[in-house]
């Protein structure tokens, strides 16, 4: 990414996206370059969109977080439809260390595997079956086999078509 002012990712010799580095990280087309772009890649879930009165939800075997208003109007054609909900790992916060003015959903998570790196903790987890990693403060103090409360950042999320796999925007 470091190299280039525009970047062309192709799968199986077909072109998925032609962009800037950073639009691709940001607003992935596709899940293939969602899970090519970025390390560790993104975290991806199955779920479902719900609909709660006029609220939005991502329900998943493990966790079911809210669809800040802002940014739910494309996925009311989605409600109570199959989805691919995808988070980065930068995304995935000790809300003890969480910055201020995010949209944080908390969700409960098991510890796996913990690996300092110096500067952040790649903390390994579990929920609902569903394996994801999170890049956290080094300030951080989770023990593996433990079972830890996470969050979302919301402003950051991303939503894939389970049939197509396109980006929903």
């Amino acid at each position: 990414m470091t190299m280039a002012t525009r970047i062309a990712v192709t799968n199986k010799g077909m072109l998925q996206q032609l962009d800037t580095p950073q639009a691709m990280y940001d607003r992935p087309a596709n899940m293939f370059v969602a899970g090519f772009i970025g390390s560790p890649a993104m975290n991806f879930f199955p779920g479902k969109i719900k609909k709660e009165g006029g609220k939005l939800f991502v329900e998943t075997a493990g966790f079911t977080v809210a669809i800040p208003d802002e940014r739910a109007k494309p996925y009311f054609d989605y409600v109570d439809k199959k989805v691919v909900f995808g988070i980065r790992p930068e995304d995935v916060k000790n809300p003890q260390f969480m910055p201020p003015n995010i949209h944080g959903e908390k969700m409960s998570a098991k510890v796996d595997v913990i690996e300092l790196m110096g500067n952040e903790i790649y903390l390994y987890l579990v929920s609902g079956g569903n394996s994801f990693v999170a890049r956290v403060d080094p300030r951080t103090s989770f023990k593996a086999g433990e079972d830890v409360q996470v969050a979302l950042n919301m402003d950051n999320f991303h939503i894939f078509d389970t049939e197509t796999e396109q980006a929903i925007r």
